[in-house]
């Protein structure tokens, strides 16, 4: 379910994080200490929350509330006014009750992360979390951000858990650069029901995210392959930058021909490039990826044109391998391939 705007215990901006500031980056000593904290806590990718995990402090409005009273409070005993010992008690029980519910709108959820799946370095990876409520009670606006030690303009996810059910909450992490990642820490609060308190938690997720390299926009065409023993030294591409064995489609070619695995998958990806296989000759070369004589300028370069080439290749189904500085990835086709093929560009 949706929260309307108008409700107090949710932020009107979704960039902005209740009690932090977003108008510049933070402090070192900030930096520091939420750094040291964030060690403390273990990781794991069940959290179930409880009074020793979850916190609590007056929000803005909070302080501003107190401040309230207080002034109500020294004016009735000034004025000996009976009326304003009611209306100062009548505001500072409701406050005490919003404070209670507030942090037990948090407590006894339970956190689940599902492990993310790889990305590219300079994408988002999208972290899927489930909220599981046991309790009888509904828990309204709880929000859920990524903690990042170096960024304090996080975005908060909003959502409703039911009573004894749950609830998907999806949220997204830049991830800068390849290889292995640890999971940021994740922050889930709420203001419900009055915006007074802020009651929030601190979770580590013990999965890992693996980033493979970014890939070139606009590779030059794949390299010719390597003739196989018993064969004449026939090029895998030909002059029309089309490879033996398969080529694009063309009006007119037999149904029989068509690639139906590649055509499913380019439809189910909104795209109508279809395959055909070449009837007039077989594949007499190997298709190997050379970090060698890929003919980028810079180590990186080299791994993003090899990364491109990956893709490239698969999508053409073809069968291809993969040199690496100190290891060898034997020819091979399917998911499975591409996947150890971009894992070894990710670690290289």
């Amino acid at each position: 379910m949706k929260l309307t705007a108008h409700l107090p215990w949710r932020q009107r901006s979704e960039g902005a994080v209740p009690g932090v500031s977003s108008g510049g980056p933070l402090t070192r000593g900030r930096r520091a200490l939420r750094r040291w904290f964030h060690s403390r806590l273990p990781r794991t990718d069940t959290l179930a929350l409880t009074h020793r995990n979850v916190y609590i402090l007056p929000t803005r409005p909070g302080w501003m509330l107190g401040l309230t009273l207080l002034l109500l409070l020294v004016a009735s005993i000034n004025y000996q006014l009976n009326l304003g010992y009611l209306l100062t008690f009548l505001l500072a029980g409701s406050a005490v009750v919003g404070m209670h519910i507030c942090h037990g709108n948090l407590r006894g959820l339970s956190l689940h992360l599902t492990p993310p799946a790889p990305v590219h370095a300079g994408d988002a990876a999208r972290l899927d979390i489930r909220l599981a409520n046991t309790s009888r009670q509904a828990r309204y606006g709880i929000a859920l951000t990524v903690t990042d030690i170096g960024d304090d303009t996080a975005h908060l996810t909003w959502t409703d858990v039911p009573a004894q059910s749950g609830a998907e909450v999806h949220t997204a992490w830049q991830v800068t650069r390849r290889g292995w990642h640890d999971l940021p820490a994740l922050s889930a609060s709420t203001l419900f029901p009055l915006g007074t308190f802020r009651v929030w938690t601190v979770w580590r997720p013990a999965s890992r995210l693996l980033a493979y390299p970014k890939a070139e926009l606009h590779p030059p065409p794949l390299p010719a392959g390597e003739p196989q023993p018993g064969h004449a030294g026939a090029s895998v591409v030909r002059s029309s930058g089309e490879f033996d064995g398969v080529r694009a489609y063309r009006r007119g070619d037999p149904l029989r021909s068509v690639v139906w695995k590649k055509a499913a998958q380019s439809f189910a990806a909104g795209r109508d490039d279809l395959v055909s296989r070449d009837a007039s000759s077989s594949q007499r070369s190997l298709l190997w990826l050379d970090y060698a004589t890929c003919g980028a300028p810079d180590p990186e370069s080299r791994l993003s044109r090899l990364t491109a080439w990956v893709l490239q290749a698969d999508r053409l189904d073809l069968v291809f391998g993969l040199r690496l500085p100190g290891r060898e990835i034997p020819p091979d086709s399917g998911p499975s391939h591409r996947a150890r093929c971009l894992e070894a560009l990710a670690l290289c």
